[in-house]
C-alpha cells in the first residue's frame, strides 16, 4: 500500500487516540473509539505502536488538526478575497487590488527584515514579517517564496507548498517557487511530487543548478523506494516450469547443462556438476516435497531407463530423455 495513504491513516490514528488522553471524547465512549482505532489499523497495515513504521509514516511535528487548520485558513483567505472581487467591477478590481508606491516601498522594508531574521534562524519573525508584507502588496510573488522558505525552515511544509503556490498563481515563470516547492515536498517525503516540482521549474530556467539536483536527488530516492518493494530471486522459482505432479520441466533442465550435449558418455553431467547447480537442488526439493519421486516411479520409461543402465548400456543423453514424451512432460 502507498505510503502516502498511510501516513494519512497513521495521522488519523494518533488524532483519535490524542482525543481519548486529552478528555475530548467522554469516557464511555473510549472503548467503541479503541476498537474502531485497531479496526482502522489493521484494514491499512498500520500499527501505531510499531516504531519502525512509525518513523516511516511520522508527519511529526506536523500533526491532523494543524494541517486542517492551515486548509481552513487558506480556503477563508481565498473566500474572503473573491468576494469582493465577485462583487465590483473589473476596472474597481484592479484599483483596490493595486498597492500604493508607499506600500509598496514599507512592504520591500518588511521583506528585508525578513530577510534578515532568516540569516539569524529567526523563522517566527520572518514570517511575520513577510506576512506584513504581505498585507501591503499580496501582488509581489517574491514575499511569498520567501515566507514559504520560512515556512520549510520551521519545518511546517505544508504551508511553505500553500505560498509556493500563491507565489505561482501571481506568476507561473517565477521558478525559485518551484524550488520551494520541490524542497517542501522532498522534506515530506512526497518524491514524485517534488520531482514534478522541480521539472517543472527546470523547464523555465535550465541551467539552474537547485532545480537540477533537486530532480536528480527525488530521482534517486524514487530508484531506491522503487528497488526496495521489487521481491528478491528465488532459487525456487526455477520450478516455475514444473508440472503439476511436481516435477520440472526437461526442457528447462537441459537449459542448465547447455542442451545436454556436456557430461560423461551417457550425455549427463557429471554428479558433482549437478549437486553443485543451485536451480537442480531446488527442482528435486520440490519435486520431493510435492510427491514427484513417486510418480517418477511408477512412471514406465523410467523403469526402463532404470534396467538400460543395469544391463552396461549407461545414461541416456538428455536429448533422447527429452524425445520421449512420458519423460519430458512429467
Amino acid at each position: 500500500m502507498a505510503d502516502k495513504k498511510q501516513k494519512l491513516v497513521l495521522s488519523i490514528l494518533d488524532f483519535l487516540s490524542q482525543s481519548i488522553s486529552d478528555g475530548t471524547v467522554k469516557s464511555d465512549d473510549h472503548e467503541g473509539l479503541e476498537v474502531a482505532i485497531q479496526c482502522i489499523g489493521e484494514a491499512f497495515g498500520v500499527d501505531p505502536n510499531d516504531s519502525q513504521q512509525r518513523e516511516r509514516l511520522s508527519i511529526a511535528p506536523a500533526t491532523l488538526p494543524n494541517i486542517f487548520d492551515v486548509y481552513l485558513k487558506t480556503k477563508e483567505r481565498v473566500g474572503s478575497t473573491a468576494a469582493p472581487a465577485a462583487s465590483a467591477s473589473a476596472s474597481a478590481s484592479t484599483s483596490a487590488n493595486t498597492p500604493s508606491a508607499a506600500d509598496k516601498a514599507a512592504a520591500d522594508k518588511l521583506k528585508q527584515a525578513g530577510n534578515s531574521h532568516m540569516t539569524a534562524k529567526d523563522y517566527a519573525a520572518a514570517i511575520e514579517s513577510y506576512t506584513k508584507a504581505i498585507a501591503l502588496d499580496a501582488t509581489n510573488p517574491v514575499y511569498f517564496s520567501n515566507r514559504a522558505a520560512a515556512h520549510s525552515s520551521a519545518e511546517d511544509h505544508y504551508s511553505a507548498i500553500e505560498d509556493a503556490r500563491k507565489a505561482l498563481e501571481l506568476d507561473p515563470n517565477f521558478t525559485k517557487a518551484y524550488s520551494r516547492m520541490g524542497h517542501a515536498y522532498f522534506c515530506l517525503e512526497e518524491y514524485d511530487e517534488a520531482l514534478s516540482a522541480y521539472q517543472k521549474g527546470l523547464a523555465l530556467d535550465p541551467n539552474n543548478a537547485n532545480l537540477k539536483s533537486g530532480v536528480e536527488n527525488s530521482r534517486q530516492k524514487l530508484n531506491k523506494a522503487g528497488s526496495s518493494l521489487s521481491p528478491e530471486p528465488s532459487a525456487r522459482s526455477a520450478g516455475a516450469g514444473a508440472g503439476a505432479g511436481g516435477m520440472p520441466d526437461l526442457a528447462s533442465l537441459a537449459g542448465m547443462f547447455g542442451g545436454g550435449g556436456g557430461g560423461g558418455g551417457g550425455g549427463m553431467p557429471d554428479l558433482a556438476a549437478m549437486m553443485n547447480n543451485p536451480q537442480l537442488m531446488a527442482m528435486a526439493e520440490q519435486m520431493m516435497a510435492n510427491g514427484g519421486m513417486e510418480r517418477l516411479m511408477s512412471n514406465p520409461s523410467v523403469r526402463q531407463m532404470a534396467e538400460r543402465m543395469q544391463s552396461g548400456g549407461g545414461m541416456p543423453s538428455m536429448s533422447e530423455m527429452m524425445s520421449d514424451p512420458t519423460l519430458r512432460d512429467l
